[in-house]
């Protein structure tokens, strides 16, 4: 062993050295010399045992110093030399110690020590006489109770995940390290990621913005060092129902280094480290040393095999061994080799140590071996440090080899820490022996002479017939082999069986050595080199152990687990498959029909058949489907796109819907597209009509793409193209010509069945010929469903899907017969000319298709002249081209064509009758002798020719009997007036006429154009001939072009085409445009029948007005008055008549249209002069009309144009409604008409005309009410009113629609301003107050004043309300008018009426002085409506003062008037419990009414004038006699006076009720509820509940119910349901009554009433006291807290009062109440009421006496309450109870006065 270096500062602490020969308890030597400051630290440092001993040390002393000398003497030197020296014989002789012996104490070995006696024990209790001690070293081997946070493991990386890696720990432990506990470099770089998911433009943190990959920082089976951060136990996962303990770790160099400083760095030392930066010839480690410079190189050449540098990323982490320094010190030199580092025959291990910290996990040592067991060895590091070896890494477990035969105490032996034990006092550290570890390699298996990844011999789960037991560790498990060589087995005790086992025996029991079993893998630990194995029967049985056992598509059983519920419902089902292992179930994927309650179907614990999905191992999830579909399918499963080949099929499910189609998803991550074309044989437009999310379909590979993973799949049947089919298929060529059968037309094609074949062709409509698109429609209609097609020429054919596209073109055919068709590239020849068709069209150039989906490009510039002047070039889709090859390029494969060159070429290759046409057929008959073949016809020869026909456009004629001609009409005529007959220029022409002629070109049918003599083509020539005749000059006229016509020239023009809204007319055969409708002529009438007035072929005379030679638009006009500019806002003007065509009709609008930019509505004010007349729908769209500009506004481009007779014909045409187009021109009184333009919930608005819009109010539309008024108005609906109101500046007209108001003797409503002081006026009572009554003027717009209570009689006033009420009618005097505050002071005083013309009443009675206010009623005279009436009581109505109170009980007003009115009244008032319909009430108000009536015949029989009015009240009312009404004509009569008076109705009731007529007494009730105005709620109240007692007494249950529930809705609800409860108990229905109380008390519960009601009813009628007393605590439930103290005194009254109630229960009531308001002398009262009632005196003067020793009661109470007590004294008592009242009295007194002057006393 080499020496350690004794140069140290503080020698003597060095506590590890120290405590490997504890000096201070076992030696008598004399102990070193220590400083004072280390003695006191001796002395008084309290033990911390679960400090790590090695941290401590470090920390509290600087060890073994590089230089100084030594505090040691020489004699101190050699003791301990010889001491050591002794030690080691000792151990080498394999002798024991002289040392007494001890027992472990535990089932692990120990190593003893010597320790000699000393004064005093060191930590230790005892007397210095104590007996030696011994101390051992236990071997312990590492565990979940062992390992503490700030413990240091090695370890090696066995699981790589997303966000941590698994490191397998000494003794099948994991611990886990977090991605945030790798490096700071790494933690910056998730920082970097993070701040740019924030700020994704930033763009610097770009470089660093990389996600961190722990694959490519970490390897399988690499070593490194770790720190304990925590343990605990992991929720997350579980087994066997406990959570599993997780392990956290963290590699950071700042803790995994946390022991070591810089100075304790030497050579062999294994450091963490993480990649500072990486350069160009190694890496820059950081290692983690706080306070300390140093740094880290590793070379590149020491990285290690299969690490490049280049590869290696910033913050990865190494475990590395220092192999040196560099020459300034601050570098120290790393190797990562592991080949390196694990070769301890080369010296790489610690051979001196500056202090104990130097050791640390990872780090190789030489152990000197101190003892040996059969559970480990105990040894020693340098003589001073202990170390173990437990079972599993001494080899004693794994190999099963004998640790005593193998190694020899005091042997050397090489090892490498695995862990510290911070927690172990000594300190010690675990080592292991194992060869992988001591070489830093991994552990291999050997099979068949290789070495192997032994999870690659043996996977986890796997199954191992025989597993031989090879040894037996009681307590512990048992090793054994598993039949792989380099690997053995463990066995923890917890899996031999299920259950608990009690021993372990070697020799005995089932498991000794050498017995066999079956196992299984369910772990290995790479850094303990062995497979974990279980035993259990349970764990052999389990299907799967892990998702990794699973396989995708495999059939699975388990059980539902839980039904997983989400905001939509059912989320999915939870089905547990084994232990630890559970999958979900999609909602998609639960049944193969869409189910509405999963959760009735699948029951928790219910077991179900699976088909697995796919799996996720990296995040624990298993998809599972319980289709049936996919289930019990027996197809081939897509598992991987390279084993899936075309034409195989398999299920799979609908996950997506687009337009274009569906994603369908097979197992795993395999996904196929299915086209829209491939769902069905039928036409699908929206798939999603016909596929769901989630609906299995059966599929068929059309693609694969196993690189891309693009995979495309197929519904459709493949026994409709089967093999055969498919053969044929191949066989097919394009260009061949085939035959068919057509299945099916549409609009656009035809689809055909290729004969032979068997499959389907589309027949393009384009492809039918070569001619035009009519041409090709005409062909169209000529196909059948199930007509044969001959002739047709294959195009293209698509194999995929399984369609041939075919042509019929003549030009194609031919082509394919003569085998020149282009099929390929191949037959693309330069210069050659080509049949083809278009395929589209760019603006730039054609693109021609041809044979096989072979395309040419045809420029823009390579077109003809004419044809690129043509919208789209005169091209159309499918049109046939012929066209020469001008180049190609075989590279890209492209080619390019053109029809100019064409011209030029020698038509080698056109067919014979276009050559023989174009060169050599010779005229037969020619008219004109010179002429003898056609290529005498040059251009602008003059020639003869013949008519064979004439048509509307054109004269065909005969040049010869072989050569045909056309003349245009355009090509007649020079001038105008040569035309004789302009609608048929042509009429004077006929058949087999000579004309002179002259040649212009060749014809083209196709476009109508005519073309030069070079463009002779086609089976026959037809040649564009002019028959003007100042072409048949010798100087030709060059053709008429568009370039050649300006604007505002004037032309004849030749109608061509009559459109829907103009004329198209040829100037020339080549130049066409078009006419406006209303620019065909001046006169309208002619423009309403185009087609007989301007048939085709007429002549016109136009003028050009608008020419756009790029887009070919020539515009014209046939007007005279046109100017050659079309309308627009700045050249039109008012008054300006012009003509429009109608663009838009419809029954609100007219819209008309005058030019491009300029069209208006035309509203219906200006549509005629009468109103009547205005119609609308008169004008259809694309008439032509004229009309009158009334008003334009330029800025906002609008016009108001208009059609009224007087406008557009004739200003003195009569006008029966006037234009309006301002409010000027409107005036007060005016009566006018208009059509409703809004009808809103405040009137309408009705339209003028122009912007002018008046106002209706509701209250101006009708004389009489009308409900629904809103349905008597429409929008334009015509009405009729006069003008009330005009206000210029503000632009606002009020109108009114009353017939009143229209009468010509309508006098207008009275104004404020019309009011004058001493004006006499009639009014109504609008309001009733205690100071005077507001009187609203009759026939006024709503002006109104105040009348004071002075100014209505000479006498004072004391109460108004009993002289007037609301609706009252008076007569009042005007006093005084106030303007600015709009004020209005009247008077009713009878002398302001004496002196006036008025006066007409006056009265001389004195009691009714004070009432001398004129009050007047309503006169039932026809013409006067707002006739007045007096009534002869100067104000008072009897009718009023009779009239009934049925509201006593609730309107406390009511009661008042009844006190009042008590004794003018003889009727009694109805009682809400019951109806008396004998008709005494009748009687009684009779006799009344009667008496009164003849007090006053005969105190007014000598006024005529009010004997007068008498005579017109008679007239309202009719003549009743004395006995009152007596008829229903009399109760009519008397409501039409009193609509609102519920009395006259409910007398009326009773009246229909004696003639036992109980459907009209209901009718009436139902009248009077309608009747009787919405203000007069308690008039409407007393209705119902005559209505409600009618019911209850003479209808049925459900008739009271529909009453009831009415009353309530139309009332007060609470007040309906106390009445009908009143109603049931006085009619006896006792238990209807309870029923409805019991709703009332739930209905309205915050009532206290409500709560006493009941409470009073239960007492009272049902005498159920029982129930009325529970009421109180639900009472006072429901209730505010502030009503609480009322309700319950009424209750404890009611105990007072009620027959069945207790007084007793009472008293306890109140004496409740009183305890907390001892000074209540308002309770003290009720409570002596009601004892009084009772009537026992004791208890009376109990009462009396305790209010009086109250404490606290103040003298004003007293003194009422002693007042009190002696008035009942002297009604009740004698002279002595009274003379001791008022000893009781002055006693108060006396000792009040005490108490109120001690408190001055005091001070």
């Amino acid at each position: 062993m080499v020496p350690i270096d004794k140069k140290r500062k503080n020698g003597p602490t060095n506590e590890s050295f120290a405590r490997s020969r504890k000096p201070a308890e076992g030696d008598d030597r004399p102990s070193k010399r220590l400083r004072p400051d280390e003695k006191d630290a001796k002395r008084t440092a309290p033990k911390a045992p679960l400090v790590p001993k090695i941290s401590r040390v470090r920390e509290e002393e600087a060890a073994f110093p590089r230089g100084g000398a030594s505090i040691l003497t020489p004699l101190e030197h050699k003791q301990i030399q010889i001491e050591a020296t002794r030690d080691v014989l000792f151990e080498q002789e394999g002798g024991k110690s002289s040392r007494p012996e001890q027992d472990g104490g535990g089932e692990e070995t120990a190593v003893r020590k010597k320790h000699k006696p000393k004064s005093k024990g060191k930590g230790k209790k005892g007397t210095e006489n104590a007996e030696p001690e011994e101390e051992t070293v236990k071997i312990e081997g590492l565990s979940y109770k062992r390992i503490v946070p700030g413990s240091l493991v090695l370890g090696q990386v066995s699981q790589i995940n997303d966000h941590d890696i698994a490191l397998s720990l000494p003794n099948n432990l994991t611990g886990y390290v977090p991605i945030t506990l790798i490096s700071n470099k790494i933690n910056q770089r998730i920082d970097d990621i993070a701040a740019a998911e924030d700020d994704e433009n930033d763009e610097d943190d770009e470089a660093n913005s990389e996600d961190v990959e722990l694959v490519k920082l970490f390897s399988i089976g690499q070593y490194l060092r770790a720190y304990v951060v925590s343990t605990s136990d992991d929720p997350n996962s579980t087994s066997n129902g406990k959570p599993r303990r997780r392990i956290e770790l963290s590699l950071r160099p700042q803790q995994a280094n946390n022991a070591l400083k810089s100075q304790n760095i030497i050579v062999n030392t294994m450091l963490m480290t993480s990649v500072a930066s990486v350069e160009d010839h190694g890496l820059v480690m950081d290692l983690g040393l706080e306070g300390s410079d140093l740094k880290g190189f590793l070379s590149s050449k020491e990285l290690g095999h299969g690490i490049k540098l280049p590869d290696v990323q910033e913050g990865r982490v190494f475990l590395c061994m220092v192999t040196g320094l560099n020459s300034s010190g601050k570098i120290i030199k790393l190797s990562a080799d592991r080949q390196k580092i694990g070769n301890l025959k080369k010296s790489n291990y610690l051979t001196e140590a500056p202090t104990v910290d130097a050791f640390l996990p990872g780090s190789a040592v030489e152990v000197l071996v101190a003892d040996i067991t059969s559970r480990g060895i105990v040894g020693k590091v340098m003589g001073m440090l202990d170390v173990t070896a437990d079972l599993m890494h001494s080899g004693a477990g794994a190999s099963g080899k004998d640790l005593e035969r193998r190694y020899k105490i005091g042997s050397k032996i090489k090892g490498r820490i695995v862990c510290t034990f911070p927690a172990a006092d000594p300190p010690k550290l675990g080592v292991s022996l194992l060869e992988h570890v001591v070489s830093l390699a991994p552990q291999q298996a050997i099979e068949n002479g290789e070495k192997k990844n032994p999870l690659d011999v043996l996977p986890l789960s796997t199954i191992i017939e025989e597993v031989t037991v090879r040894k037996v560790e009681a307590d512990i498990g048992l090793f054994v082999d598993v039949g792989v060589k380099g690997v053995s087995g463990f066995v923890h005790i917890s899996r031999v069986k299920d259950g608990k086992i009690e021993t372990l025996s070697e020799s005995a029991g089932a498991y000794k050595v050498g017995s066999t079993h079956r196992g299984r893998v369910i772990g290995y630990n790479s850094l303990d080199g062995v497979y974990l194995i279980s035993l259990e029967p349970s764990v052999l049985e389990q299907p799967f152990l892990r998702i990794e056992d699973l396989t995708i598509g495999e059939v699975v059983k388990g059980k539902v687990e839980k039904i997983v519920i989400n905001a939509s419902g059912v989320g999915g089902i939870l089905v547990n498959l084994a232990e630890g292992i559970t999958g979900l179930v999609p909602v998609t994927h639960m049944s193969d029909v869409q189910l509405q309650h999963p959760e009735k179907k699948f029951k928790e614990g219910m077991t179900v058949t699976a088909r697995v999905l796919s799996t996720d191992p990296g995040k624990r999830q298993i998809r599972l489907t319980l289709k049936k579909s996919l289930v019990n399918s027996e197809a081939t499963l897509f598992l991987s796109y390279n084993d899936i080949k075309v034409g195989m099929h398999s299920p799979g499910t609908i996950v997506n819907i687009i337009p274009a189609g569906a994603v369908v998803q097979f197992y795993g991550t395999i996904r196929g597209f299915l086209p829209v074309s491939e769902m069905s044989e039928a036409y699908i437009q929206d798939p999603h009509q016909h596929f769901r999310l989630g609906q299995v379909v059966n599929v068929h590979v059309l693609k694969v793409d196993p690189e891309a993973e693009k995979l495309t799949v197929s519904c459709k049947d493949t026994s409709v193209f089967g093999l055969a089919q498919q053969i044929a298929m191949k066989k097919l060529k394009v260009g061949e010509i085939v035959s068919g059968v057509v299945t099916e037309k549409s609009d656009d094609d035809i689809s055909v069945e290729l004969q032979g074949l068997g499959s389907r062709a589309i027949l393009a409509v384009g492809h039918l010929t070569d001619g035009s698109s009519s041409k090709n429609q005409s062909a169209m209609k000529k196909i059948r469903v199930g007509q044969t097609l001959i002739d047709l020429v294959v195009l293209e054919k698509l194999e995929q899907k399984r369609l041939v596209t075919v042509t019929n073109k003549p030009s194609l055919l031919k082509d394919a017969r003569d085998h020149v068709l282009l099929r390929s590239f191949d037959d693309v020849k330069q210069n050659k000319v080509v049949h083809g068709f278009v395929k589209n069209v760019t603006l730039t150039a054609v693109f021609v298709q041809f044979g096989g989906g072979l395309t040419g490009l045809l420029p823009k510039n390579k077109l003809t002249e004419n044809s690129i002047r043509l919208p789209n070039f005169g091209m159309a889709k499918y049109q046939s081209v012929e066209a020469k090859i001008i180049s190609v390029d075989h590279g890209q494969q492209r080619f390019a064509l053109s029809m100019v060159d064409l011209s030029n070429e020698v038509p080698t290759e056109l067919p014979p009758a276009t050559a023989s046409a174009g060169s050599a057929q010779a005229a037969v008959n020619s008219v004109d002798p010179t002429v003898t073949s056609v290529d005498d016809l040059t251009l602008g020869r003059l020639t003869k020719a013949k008519i064979s026909s004439v048509k509307d456009t054109q004269i065909n004629v005969q040049l010869a009997d072989n050569i045909q001609g056309r003349i245009d009409v355009s090509q007649i005529f020079d001038t105008w007036e040569t035309i004789k007959d302009r609608k048929k220029p042509l009429r004077s022409f006929s058949s087999k006429q000579v004309i002179d002629v002259r040649v212009l070109g060749i014809h083209d049918a196709r476009n109508h154009r005519f073309l030069p003599i070079s463009h002779r083509g086609g089976k026959t020539l037809v040649f564009e001939l002019s028959a003007k005749p100042s072409d048949q000059t010798d100087v030709a006229q060059d053709p008429l072009t568009l370039d050649k016509v300006k604007v505002g020239s004037s032309w004849i023009a030749y109608v061509n085409n009559i459109g829907d809204d103009c004329l198209w007319v040829n100037l020339s055969p080549n130049v066409r445009g078009r006419i406006r409708n209303i620019d065909v002529s001046d006169d309208i009438s002619l423009l309403k029948d185009m087609g007989s007035n301007f048939p085709v072929g007429s002549a016109i005379r136009v003028q050009v007005t608008h020419v756009d030679v790029a887009n070919n638009r020539l515009d014209l006009s046939a007007r005279s008055t046109q100017t050659s500019e079309p309308l627009t806002f700045k050249n039109l003007s008012k008054g300006m008549v012009v003509t429009g065509r109608v663009t838009k009709s419809n029954e609100r609008l007219i819209m008309v249209q005058l030019s491009e930019s300029v069209s208006g509505p035309i509203n219906l004010t200006d549509l005629a002069d009468d109103y009547s007349d205005a119609d609308l729908t008169k004008y259809s769209k694309h008439d032509i009309i004229r009309v009158c500009i009334t008003d334009i506004d330029a800025p906002n481009k609008k016009i108001r144009i208009s059609t009224r007779p007087s406008r557009v014909l004739n200003s003195s045409l009569p006008v029966q409604d006037p234009e309006i187009s301002s409010i000027s021109q409107l005036k007060v009184n005016d009566i006018i008409r208009g059509f409703v333009k809004n009808v809103s919930d405040k009137g309408l608005f009705v339209n003028l005309g122009g912007n002018v819009t008046a106002y209706v109010r509701v209250s101006d539309l009708s004389d009489s009410y009308v409900k629904d008024w809103k349905s008597e108005f429409a929008v334009d609906q015509l009405v009729k009113g006069k003008i009330v109101h005009v206000d210029t500046q503000s632009n606002n007209v009020r109108m009114s629609l009353k017939a009143t108001v229209l009468d010509k003797d309508y006098v207008a409503p009275i104004t404020f301003d019309d009011v004058k002081v001493g004006q006499v006026v009639t009014g109504k009572i609008r309001k009733v107050e205690d100071f005077g009554v507001f009187i609203l003027i009759d026939s006024s717009d709503k002006v109104s004043g105040l009348c004071h209570k002075s100014e209505m009689a000479e006498k004072p006033v004391h109460d108004v309300k009993k002289l007037y009420e609301e609706g009252d009618s008076v007569k009042a005097v005007v006093l005084k008018v106030d303007p600015e505050k709009r004020r209005i002071n009247f008077g009713l005083k009878a002398s302001y009426f004496e002196t006036g013309a008025e006066a007409e009443v006056e009265s001389d009675d004195d009691d009714l002085s004070g009432m001398q206010g004129v009050k007047i009623g309503e006169d039932t005279d026809e013409n006067d409506e707002e006739g007045l009436e007096d009534n002869e009581h100067g104000g008072i109505d009897l009718d009023d003062v009779e009239s009934i109170d049925s509201g006593a009980e609730q309107n406390e007003q009511s009661d008042e008037e009844m006190v009042d009115a008590g004794d003018n009244s003889g009727v009694a008032a109805l009682n809400a419990g019951g109806f008396d319909w004998t008709a005494d009430v009748l009687d009684q108000v009779e006799e009344q009414s009667g008496a009164e009536s003849d007090d006053e015949d005969a105190d007014e029989n000598p006024k005529k004038k009010k004997r007068r009015k008498g005579e017109i009240k008679i007239d309202k009312t009719g003549d009743l006699d004395a006995n009152g009404p007596q008829s229903v004509s009399d109760f009519e009569r008397l409501l039409l006076g009193q609509p609102d008076s519920a009395e006259l109705w409910i007398q009326y009731m009773a009246f229909q009720m004696q003639l036992s007529e109980l459907g009209k007494a209901k009718d009436v009730a139902e009248r009077a509820i309608k009747s009787i105005n919405i203000r007069e709620e308690t008039e409407k109240m007393n209705v119902w509940i005559a209505l409600l007692n009618l019911e209850n007494t003479y209808g049925s249950d459900e008739t009271v119910e529909e009453a009831f529930k009415r009353a309530c809705q139309y009332n007060d609800a609470q007040e309906i349901h106390e009445r009908l409860t009143s109603i049931y108990i006085q009619s006896g229905k006792h238990d209807k009554a309870d029923e409805l109380f019991q709703v009332l008390v739930k209905k309205f519960s915050q009532s206290p009433t409500v709560w006493y009601n009941y409470a009073h009813f239960l007492h009272t009628t049902l005498a159920s006291t029982d129930r009325a007393r529970a009421l109180l605590p639900r009472a006072t439930q429901s209730l505010p807290l502030h009503t609480h103290l009322n309700l319950t005194l009424k209750f404890a009254a009611l105990e007072f009062h009620s027959s069945s109630g207790s007084p007793e229960r009472g008293r306890t009531m109140f004496e409740g109440l009183l305890s907390t308001f001892p000074k209540r002398l308002d309770i003290w009262n009720q409570l002596l009421d009601l004892e009084i009632q009772q009537g026992d005196q004791d208890i009376i003067r109990g009462v009396f006496e305790r209010v009086v020793k109250t404490k606290g009661l103040k003298p004003k109470g007293a003194k009422s309450w002693f007042r009190r007590w002696s008035e009942w004294e002297e009604k009740n008592g004698d002279k002595k109870s009274q003379e001791k009242v008022k000893a009781k009295a002055e006693e108060w007194v006396r000792s009040a006065g005490q108490k109120k002057s001690q408190p001055e006393d005091d001070e």
